[in-house]
């Protein structure tokens, strides 16, 4: 495991990449698994369950984005002292993301309870809508926020143990926080009756129907980041944490907070684009928005290769700099948005080619708004199959520049796919061209298009070649001969 083509910053790119992506590619299956797990057990309930979600998460993402951007900040600082064969750095970095989004996890749980009936009140809906769905993506939305703080834990341990290069260790916590979650699930969706052979006579769990789901998720979630600490702080894999190095410093703050702060503006915008996005869509019938929320999780489950990619090019580049090698962490960019555009090429098909069995899936059948809700889902995922391989080229193309540190730059191209691509032609073809719910479809694929061409163009100037550390460290740190991948020798620290 410690051979030279083992290496992220030295010999082949394939394998450690590789080495990387794969356990990157199964965490985001089991995120979305999350999902999946509440939307189907949630359509069983009624669609109606299903829209109140769907109006739910973009404003859940949106408080949520403004901590993440500064795991991200980490997950940079990390890979590129990693890189530079700094271990003590790393560790200090690592403590202080902790200690400073924990906090704001706690602020933003509370912010978002108090706010989420103003926040569904500005969602402008239609009268049905307004009636059934509404009320419940409050109740989903309050119970979620209480709980805020469970699962940001998880969040900051997985980005600083990817920016160290050891993918597999969240990977395997995340496994009992998904299997948790899915037998949780239905149990406090719809309850557990009496069991007469126990001489039980009454509901030994109460049916608490969408709140349920959210506090499946928060329990889940909570063991995970519990987990991740019991990693970072006992077994001590990854960074070289220590208690000392949760004492806040402004030093290393005002390094997380100038990195932090465009990752954390440009989730943030990315929000407020789901959100203006609801906002129209909620203008038309409920079987309408639960397509839409159906879709967009179903799209996440196909981008996961994408993603995976994007997130290991992200290590890839940020260590590699971090060594003084740009030219290699050029090459694997480029091999990884190779790679990601033939992988999502293939998904694309089978999504084009089948889209009516794959929504079908995750919807209760008999009724008419669920046969709507089909129907407006497989063109829903029809026509946004366009763009999947686009949106490979486009997540590895923010990850390099992430890696980098140049989270300006992976901000003005998402804003250029978001605001420039997607919403306003959603808007102009669903709206003023009369398309209706096609025009939001097609809308939504062309952004990724335009962002992905954009961002590969702006790679080839090659000025994000410098790292974020260089400047900041009072003497150069020499660049060892043998930086083995993380992933691999995890197990030995």
């Amino acid at each position: 495991m410690g051979g030279v083509e083992d290496s992220i910053t030295e010999g082949g790119l394939v394998r450690p990449m590789f080495r990387l992506a794969w356990p990157i590619v199964v965490i985001q299956l089991l995120q979305v698994t999350y999902n999946i797990a509440d939307t189907f057990w949630l359509g069983r309930l009624s669609a109606d369950a299903v829209g109140a979600i769907s109006l739910a998460f973009p404003l859940i993402f949106l408080l949520i984005s403004i901590a993440g951007g500064f795991t991200t900040a980490g997950s940079i600082l990390v890979a590129q002292y990693t890189g530079a064969d700094s271990e003590g750095s790393a560790g200090t970095v690592a403590g202080q993301i902790l200690s400073f989004v924990s906090l704001l996890a706690v602020m933003l749980g509370a912010v978002g309870y108090v706010a989420t009936e103003p926040m569904l009140a500005a969602l402008p809906s239609q009268g049905q809508t307004a009636a059934q769905v509404v009320p419940l993506a409050a109740d989903y939305m309050e119970v979620f926020f209480l709980g805020l703080p469970f699962l940001f834990g998880f969040f900051v341990f997985s980005s600083l143990m990817r920016g160290y290069g050891d993918t597999r260790t969240p990977m395997r916590v995340m496994v009992v926080s998904v299997a948790l979650n899915v037998v949780l699930d239905p149990l406090l969706i719809f309850g557990v009756g009496p069991v007469p052979a126990l001489g039980i006579g009454s509901e030994l769990v109460p049916a608490m129907g969408i709140e349920g789901a959210a506090l499946a998720t928060i329990i889940s979630r909570g063991v995970a980041s519990l987990l991740g600490f019991y990693v970072l702080f006992v077994s001590r894999f990854g960074p070289n944490v220590r208690p000392s190095d949760l004492r806040p410093d402004l030093g290393h703050i005002r390094k997380i907070v100038r990195i932090g702060v465009p990752s954390t503006l440009e989730q943030s915008m990315s929000a407020l684009a789901m959100i203006t996005l609801t906002a129209l869509v909620v203008q038309f019938a409920p079987p309408v928005v639960s397509a839409y929320g159906l879709g967009n999780r179903l799209a996440s489950l196909v981008f996961l290769p994408a993603m995976g990619l994007g997130r290991a090019t992200n290590t890839m580049v940020g260590q590699n700099l971090g060594a003084n090698n740009a030219d290699r962490a050029e090459r694997a960019a480029w091999i990884a948005a190779k790679v990601g555009a033939g992988v999502m090429f293939a998904v694309a098909v089978v999504a084009a080619l089948f889209p009516e069995p794959i929504v079908s899936v995750f919807m209760a059948t008999g009724t008419d708004a669920a046969a709507q809700t089909v129907e407006h889902g497989a063109e829903y995922l029809r026509i946004r199959s366009v763009e999947f391989t686009f949106m490979a080229i486009l997540q590895v193309m923010l990850g390099a520049y992430r890696g980098a540190g140049n989270t300006k730059t992976a901000m003005g191209f998402s804003i250029v796919a978001l605001w420039l691509g997607r919403v306003p032609t959603v808007y102009g073809l669903a709206f003023v061209a009369g398309w209706g719910p096609t025009g939001i479809w097609v809308g939504m694929a062309l952004g990724n298009v335009l962002g992905a061409i954009a961002a590969a163009l702006w790679f080839t100037r090659g000025t994000w070649k410098e790292t974020v550390i260089e400047e900041e460290q009072e003497s150069p740190i020499p660049k060892t001969a043998d930086v083995s991948d993380a992933s691999g020798t995890s197990d030995e620290k």
